[in-house]
């Protein structure tokens, strides 16, 4: 307990911070939405077998400020490769889960990579990129932070207790974009059995795809066996800005089926910003929006790029979770 409290009051993390709390009426009105939906969201879905994802021995020593004494960050959960219909609701359930491996390390919605840490560890850029979204949905991730690192890849870290960056801030590879917390509905009700962790999404073109590669798929991750924090690497450029396709924005906009929501996006002034706002909004939200949206003028395709989202003295690679079968 001496390690954690000594990393909060270094870096004057409250516990507000750290879960994600302010403002506490916020808080309130995103946990409504996770037990009892909305005209435009169906409510999350809980069961027995949700408890599979806790781990209260690992959860208990990163809660504590411990680290693996081999500099390996553990994996919580992966992406689910035969995710659920969204339409039946955020599910935490384990009905029909399968990971990278053929495994069922995952959970039903799970739509990204789930890294063990403690709170108030550095998280970096995986490579170089723009700040294109800092923003706290409590009830889908908490404190968040997307970066668009070019030629269709965005990143986003969740669970954050601060973020160091803005909008529109350039970031190299290595570079501090935030501290690690518990933000979200989820830590909150469930700690503290619920092991800390940063939430890690990769999207290409939009869509949510997973950094891992399967049999005959290319890595995101620089090295999909060594995987390993970033190092900094010197020299690197930053991307280039990917051609937007703004009537395909604009199509996606007006098929919003939450009229607020929808006339929020379409008064977004900057047509670069209105479509990363869209693209995350059709992703964390899908039932708002029956027709998938479709962001870049030219697909891309997977290459390795990055590295995981820590410094390389905090993260000298990933620490596999055993395989359990699948629900």
């Amino acid at each position: 307990m001496t390690l954690i409290l000594t990393t909060l009051v270094r870096e004057r993390l409250h516990p507000a911070d750290v879960f994600g709390v302010r403002p506490a009426r916020d808080a309130v009105r995103a946990a409504r939405l996770t037990f009892r939906g909305d005209p435009h969201t169906p409510r999350s879905r809980f069961d027995a077998t949700a408890l599979r994802q806790l781990q209260p021995g690992l959860s208990l020593a990163t809660w504590i400020g411990l680290r693996r004494a081999d500099g390996l960050v553990p994996v919580l959960n992966y992406f689910n490769r035969v995710q659920t219909p969204p339409e039946l609701g955020w599910s935490v359930r384990v009905t029909q889960v399968r990971d990278f491996r053929g495994g069922g390390a995952t959970y039903d919605s799970h739509n990204g990579t789930d890294l063990v840490v403690p709170v108030g560890t550095t998280v970096v850029a995986s490579a170089p990129g723009r700040v294109v979204r800092v923003s706290n949905e409590w009830n889908r991730g908490g404190l968040k932070v997307v970066l668009d690192h070019g030629d269709g890849l965005l990143t986003m870290c969740n669970h954050l207790a601060r973020a160091l960056v803005r909008e529109g801030d350039l970031v190299r590879r290595g570079d501090p974009i935030a501290l690690s917390g518990a933000s979200g509905v989820d830590a909150l009700l469930l700690f503290p059995w619920n092991t800390p962790h940063v939430h890690f999404n990769v999207w290409l073109d939009g869509v949510p795809v997973d950094p891992f590669a399967g049999p005959g798929e290319v890595p995101i991750f620089r090295d999909n066996e060594a995987v390993r924090g970033a190092s900094g690497d010197g020299g690197e450029a930053q991307p280039p800005l990917d051609a937007i396709d703004d009537d395909a924005v604009a199509h996606t906009i007006a098929g919003c089926v939450d009229p607020r929501l929808s006339a929020a996006l379409a008064a977004i002034p900057d047509a670069r910003a209105r479509a990363f706002a869209t693209m995350f909004h059709a992703n964390y939200y899908p039932t708002r929006f029956p027709r998938s949206p479709r962001l870049y003028r030219e697909a891309h395709a997977r290459a390795p790029r990055l590295d995981l989202p820590f410094r390389l003295e905090d993260a000298k690679g990933v620490a596999h979770r055993a395989a359990p079968a699948r629900g």
